[in-house]
């Protein structure tokens, strides 16, 4: 073909020259016996893939499905295994290409055509390899978005030249000068290296909560440690792979210091209060605290920047960590220690009342989660009412009075069934009306 291109512009030009090269590629496969005969040896080796699949799949199935119930080492690594049965057929296909691409080279010289079948090959692995086999989101992103583009380029061999043009082709920001291809490799490089840096601090995560001879604070600081350490070595590989000098990071933190230090003092103040909290333990994930502003709730998850408190009502509370530390805060410590609660009452003036404190104490140690220690069930005198006499019974127990528990509900209970059995009286406001008549 003989076309007059010089009066288009030059992007028509070059797709026509790309064309036009792959219709002499063409012809000469169409006219060479050396491509016919590649030809049937890909359509050979894929036919003899497939039937040998289809007699090895099932057999292969069989052989690494392990009991529903097994999960020994061996089980899951059976099952690992298994999840690559689908790769089977592109593999034995592209085996016995490359064994068919050797025999062509040795006979004709040549294995362009059957080389390009391989390759096709290698892109059906990829695109089984993501569709059937990974599971996780983010990676079957990645493989859809990322290998998948990247196989089908290296199968039609466009791969070295669309490397070589990336390279090439440059950004310029100001003083700062990067190859698109630099960018391309930072985001795939990027995307893989935030992938196993989550992984790893899950993993991570996991096994320092099972350690059951570390302090909670311990855990939560171990834990943001380790996060701290896997996404800051994250950050530095990839600065390396983008060929980032670390020096330049100096400008960087220079930056970052200067913008704690003005606009983000309170990000910064909250991010070493949690690590003091950490440090200290002094409130941690179960305990019940209440705030200088009434605020109250159990800890339920510690951030970096911030505590997180579940009411009795099932609301969250965001607390920052810097008013555990500026404020006054009372933790109740639902971790074991006891606290004290009273239940007022009063009874009649006809009582007699020397009687009451040892009713009313027997009645209320008979509560299964009231405890002796550090101090049995105390009834106490409290003073003269206008309608009867006024007293207070205290109790110790290992938890909080409310939620789930309700202590001082079962207290008053207890109270008024003991006052009843006894025939004590409780008393209730009393009101003298005085009538007067008025005459003229």
């Amino acid at each position: 073909m003989n076309w007059d291109l010089s009066a288009q512009p030059q992007i028509v030009q070059t797709v026509f020259s790309y064309l036009f090269s792959a219709w002499d590629v063409s012809k000469e496969w169409l006219t060479s016996p050396a491509a016919w005969s590649q030809f049937g040896l890909l359509v050979g080796a894929f036919v003899l893939a497939w039937l040998l699949s289809k007699k090895l799949r099932p057999f292969l199935e069989n052989l690494l499905t392990p009991p529903e119930e097994a999960r020994n080492i061996f089980a899951q690594g059976k099952r690992f295994l298994l999840t690559f049965v689908p790769l089977l057929l592109p593999v034995l296909a592209f085996l016995f290409t490359a064994i068919g691409e050797q025999m062509t080279r040795a006979l004709f010289g040549s294995g362009a055509v059957i080389a390009l079948g391989k390759r096709v090959f290698l892109f059906l692995a990829a695109r089984a390899l993501a569709t059937e086999i990974i599971q996780d989101g983010f990676l079957k992103v990645l493989a859809k978005y990322i290998l998948l583009p990247i196989m089908a380029l290296y199968a039609l061999g466009l791969l070295d030249f669309m490397t070589v043009k990336l390279n090439e082709t440059t950004i310029e920001m100001g003083n700062i000068s990067f190859s698109v291809m630099s960018l391309v490799r930072g985001v795939i490089a990027g995307s893989i290296l935030f992938w196993l840096g989550r992984w790893s601090n899950d993993q991570t995560g996991t096994y320092i909560q099972k350690q059951d001879e570390m302090r909670p604070a311990a855990k939560q600081l171990a834990v943001k440690a380790a996060e701290i350490a896997i996404f800051g070595l994250c950050f530095v590989l990839l600065m390396s792979i983008m060929g980032i000098p670390l020096d330049s990071l100096a400008v960087m933190g220079g930056a970052i210091g200067v913008g704690l230090g003005f606009g983000l003092q309170k990000i910064a103040s909250n991010y070493i209060s949690g690590v003091i909290l950490l440090l200290e333990g002094q409130a941690t994930v179960g305990d019940f605290v209440e705030l200088d502003n009434g605020m109250s709730g159990t800890i339920v998850q510690t951030t970096a920047r911030a505590m997180i408190l579940e009411t009795f009502d099932g609301r969250w509370i965001v607390v920052p960590n810097e008013d555990f530390i500026t404020t006054r805060v009372i933790n109740y410590s639902d971790q074991g220690s006891s606290n004290r609660y009273e239940v007022p009452f009063s009874v009649s003036y006809k009582t007699d009342i020397n009687k009451v404190p040892d009713i009313i104490e027997q009645a209320v140690s008979k509560h299964p989660e009231i405890v002796n220690d550090p101090f049995p069930p105390d009834c106490e005198l409290r003073g003269f009412g206008d309608s009867g006499v006024d007293f207070a019974v205290e109790f110790w127990v290992n938890g909080i009075d409310d939620g789930k528990h309700k202590y001082s509900s079962d207290v008053a209970f207890l109270i008024w069934n003991a006052l009843k059995e006894h025939d004590i009286e409780i008393p209730y406001p009393h009101r003298v009306v005085e009538m007067r008549q008025v005459t003229d």
